[in-house]
C-alpha cells in the first residue's frame, strides 16, 4: 500500500468515525470531561474502599464543591485455586465486586447505578508476611482494575446523558 493509500484510508476513517457519532471521552463536552473533579466518593471503611477511592480520585480529581456522590459497595472473596501434595493451597484468586451508585447531590436522584466483577490471583509462599504481601498487592491491582471498569461505565453514561 502506498503512503498516499494510506492517508486516504485514515482520512476515510476518521470521516466515518465522525459521522457515526464518535467523539472522544475527554474532549471539551464529552462524558469523561463532564465528570472531571465533580464525583465525590462516599468515605471508605476498608483498606480496599480507600484503594478504590484513591484509584477513582487519581482519574477524576478530588472535587471542592461535587455534583454527585458515587457510593461504592465492594465485596472480597478469596478461593483457593492450586493445593499441593501436602493439602496446602499455593495460589488463590481473590474476586471483587463492586456495586455503586452515583446520586446527583442537587435533585437526589440515581442517575447510573451498576455492578462490576473482576479477579486477579496470587501466590502462597512460606511465609505468611510473603503471603500476606501477596495479597495485599493482588488487593491493590483489584481495586485499579474494578475502578477502570467502573469509570468506563460512568463515562459511558455520561456520554449518553449530554446526548
Amino acid at each position: 500500500m502506498s503512503s498516499s493509500d494510506r492517508r486516504l484510508f485514515l482520512l476515510s476513517g476518521l470521516a466515518a468515525l465522525a459521522g457515526c457519532g464518535f467523539a472522544p471521552a475527554y474532549a471539551p463536552g464529552g462524558g469523561g470531561a463532564a465528570l472531571m473533579g465533580q464525583i465525590g466518593v462516599t468515605a471508605p471503611d476498608s483498606r480496599a474502599g480507600f484503594l478504590l477511592t484513591r484509584e477513582i480520585e487519581t482519574r477524576l480529581g478530588r472535587p471542592s464543591a461535587p455534583r454527585y456522590e458515587l457510593r461504592p459497595a465492594i465485596s472480597l472473596v478469596s478461593e483457593a485455586i492450586a493445593i499441593d501434595r501436602s493439602n496446602v493451597a499455593a495460589r488463590f484468586n481473590l474476586i471483587g465486586t463492586v456495586q455503586y451508585a452515583l446520586t446527583d447531590l442537587e435533585t437526589g436522584e440515581v442517575v447510573d447505578r451498576g455492578k462490576v466483577t473482576n479477579f486477579t490471583g496470587y501466590s502462597s509462599f512460606g511465609t505468611p508476611v510473603a503471603t500476606q504481601a501477596a495479597q495485599r498487592d493482588a488487593e491493590a491491582r483489584l481495586m485499579q482494575m474494578l475502578a477502570d471498569q467502573m469509570l468506563t461505565r460512568l463515562t459511558a453514561a455520561a456520554g449518553a446523558r449530554a446526548q
